[in-house]
């Protein structure tokens, strides 16, 4: 195993070593690693190679660069969505949002709110039931969490059920959307989660703040009421970086059909 090791770039190799230094405490969180004038002396390699062995802990989201100072090891706490908590009607169902199941004390913001009544895309017209020509109410929202953006989220809801409603202002109120869709008669009961990744686009990586090579996670989350009808398609951007997803259930005694 040591020879194929030694095998690998002499970059990876140091970022390995660089790894286990943050994994092992030896850097905390905020603390400045070993510049590229370090490497090169302690490992006896090119300024190239130093440069490719912090990148790769840049890309990976375990260090940031900060200009003029350095390379530090990123202290950016990862956000734990629980996938099914989170979704529980104690939450939204007493004024909460779901966000508080996921980030305890933590600094949420949604800094960026736009509503608009658009024609419904046909991946989302194919499961929403719509009329015909009916429009949907979309909700586009960016979630800032300790003054770094962490998701982007775009919701879909026929206007039929929306209109006249708070759903369709920027402040849904207290539990949001959910909340509301109960009071009009459509209480989401069931929910199902489809969840893929894949390398960001740029206005993605702009919008989130991400260095380069990381990916995004997506979620597509549609939400059903008892009679089965699906009432909201919900689909997030998440930063990879940025979190760890915790499902959390007991074994089902039959198979579920859905």
């Amino acid at each position: 195993m040591a020879a194929t090791d030694d095998r690998r770039p002499k970059y990876q190799r140091i970022a390995d070593s660089l790894r286990e230094a943050i994994q092992s405490g030896e850097y905390g969180p905020g603390d400045r690693l070993p510049g590229e004038n370090d490497l090169m002396t302690t490992h006896g390699v090119a300024r190239m190679t130093a440069r490719q062995a912090l990148g790769v802990l840049r890309d990976e989201g375990i260090a940031e660069a900060r200009k003029g100072a350095g390379v530090f090891v990123r202290a950016f706490r990862p956000i734990r969505r629980h996938g099914i908590q989170r979704l529980a009607r104690d939450q939204w169902g007493n004024g909460r949002s779901i966000w508080s199941a996921d980030i305890e004390h933590r600094a949420l913001e949604v800094d960026r709110v736009s509503v608009s009544e658009e024609v419904a895309p046909e991946h989302v017209s194919s499961v929403l039931p719509l009329a015909d020509q009916e429009m949907t109410c979309v909700r586009r929202r960016r979630f800032v969490l300790d003054s770094k953006p962490v998701l982007l989220a775009t919701s879909y809801l026929p206007m039929s059920l929306a209109a006249g409603s708070a759903i369709t202002q920027e402040d849904t109120g207290p539990g949001g959307t959910y909340a509301r869709l109960t009071e009009l008669g459509h209480e989401p009961v069931h929910f199902r989660e489809e969840i893929r990744s894949r390398m960001p686009s740029k206005d993605e990586m702009a919008q989130l703040s991400m260095a380069p090579g990381t990916p995004v996670i997506l979620i597509c989350r549609t939400a059903f009421t008892e009679q089965g009808r699906p009432v909201e398609i919900n689909e997030m951007t998440l930063d990879a970086a940025s979190y760890v997803l915790e499902y959390d259930f007991d074994a089902p005694s039959a198979p579920m059909c859905h």
